[in-house]
């Protein structure tokens, strides 16, 4: 078959393109209710104009010694406390590109509109890998302030003797981030390599869902230790001296606050009808937030006015809200841990 910018055609019968090329990507993390949104972090980016970066106050609990109420103690008044997050739009942009001759040649196959099809795909999957990096950031903090969250956070066995998810991991895991907090942990995303093991264990437990015609049936949904399971396999994995380490993630709800804060012009057309005897571009921006409950964006790292996907990966860029005294969150109430296995 000849070619003809980069699209395959036959130039004696001119058929036309019918299908897309699968997709392969779940981007079970980008869809999961890890994500809610944040009506003050829409706010503070909304009432200004060009604001991409923006510090919110998060409330502090009660805390301090009662005295003893006797009739003759003095009542002592306690100041509550207030945390601050600094949270930044992430923006982004593409274009595509498609000439008129390939239309002609292909005999109007709909290039851009094919183009048109996939843009709201093509973007959640740079949003899921947006919060890959991210999550790579926050567990590369450093600093004795975040420490706490990185270690306790983190369970990993891939140096164990046995270095594969067990009937206790995902158990050991959430106790060691938050302890008697631990059910604030609702969704475990993990690589296939993991729920095939798990599976092969039957330590996954598939929901169970009646018809129409009152018949039980296995639904395509599992959960692990109660947890909902989402298998994606964009999951994090690393190769080490042969072995691969792969990185699941266990979420609570709300673990993350999104917003899609917009772009002046997030999608638009244009037409150049000189260049290759004519062509048409679609252009597509975005500016969104994706803001780590407890954990704040320090911009310690970033160069323009917007992150790259490196500088969200970089620890330096990442901090625990604190109340710029030295008293940080308490990490056991961030709902984000990850467990590092090699099977």
């Amino acid at each position: 078959m000849a070619k003809f910018d980069l699209k395959t055609f036959n130039p004696q019968a001119f058929g036309r393109y019918m299908e897309t090329i699968p997709r392969v990507r779940l981007n079970e993390l980008r869809r999961s209710r890890a994500l809610q949104p944040n009506s003050e972090i829409r706010n503070a980016f909304q009432a200004s104009t060009g604001v991409q970066y923006a510090t919110l106050p998060m409330y502090g609990r009660l805390d301090g010694e009662p005295v003893n109420y006797d009739g003759a103690t003095n009542i002592v008044a306690q100041n509550t406390t207030t945390y601050e997050r600094s949270v930044v739009v992430v923006g982004r942009a593409n274009a595509w590109v498609e000439r008129d001759f390939s239309e002609d040649i292909t005999g109007g196959a709909g290039f851009m509109s094919n183009v048109a099809r996939q843009v709201a795909d093509y973007w959640e999957d740079i949003d899921q890998d947006t919060l890959i990096a991210i999550l790579t950031g926050m567990f590369s903090m450093t600093g004795a302030g975040n420490l706490p969250f990185v270690t306790n956070h983190t369970l990993d066995i891939s140096a164990d003797t046995d270095p594969t998810v067990q009937p206790e991991t995902l158990n050991n895991a959430i106790q060691q981030a938050s302890g008697d907090n631990k059910s604030v942990y609702s969704i475990v995303i993990m690589h296939s390599v993991i729920a095939t093991s798990l599976e092969n264990q039957q330590l996954l437990k598939y929901m169970v869902g009646t018809d129409a015609n009152g018949i039980q049936r296995a639904l395509p949904i599992a959960t692990w230790n109660g947890r909902i399971v989402l298998i994606d396999d964009g999951m994090p994995t690393e190769v080490v001296s042969g072995d691969t380490k792969y990185t699941t993630f266990v979420l609570g709800v709300g673990a993350f606050d999104y917003e899609d804060i917009g772009a002046e012009t997030p999608i638009s057309m244009s037409r150049d009808e000189a260049a290759n005897g004519g062509q048409t571009y679609l252009w597509s921006r975005q500016r969104k937030v994706f803001a780590p409950y407890g954990i704040g964006f320090t911009k310690a790292a970033m160069v323009t006015a917007s992150p790259t996907k490196a500088e969200l990966a970089t620890g330096t860029n990442w901090a625990l809200v604190s109340d710029g005294n030295g008293k940080y969150i308490p990490h056991k109430s961030i709902p984000i841990a990850r467990i590092i296995s090699l099977g």
